[in-house]
């Protein structure tokens, strides 16, 4: 599911319909499968929609993601 999800995510263009056939090889359901699908291309959506309006992290976002050593908005 992550490899998928991940291909989706960062090449959406290289998605063949062997992607959807290993996970159904792996017992995903065509239904579940769909859900995997809508989750990772809404949180896509609303992750380009913050980014092109410059929508910045709340404070205690940003101090959690400098902790972890990330730079983050």
């Amino acid at each position: 599911m992550l490899t998928y999800t991940e291909k989706l995510t960062l090449s959406p263009w290289e998605m063949v319909e062997a992607d959807v056939v290993a996970l159904r090889e792996v017992g995903f359901s065509d239904a579940a499968i769909l859900d995997i699908n809508q989750v990772t291309g809404y949180y896509a959506f609303v992750n380009r929609l913050a980014d092109g309006l410059g929508v910045e992290l709340e404070a205690y976002r940003r101090e959690e993601a400098e902790r972890k050593g990330r730079s983050e908005k």
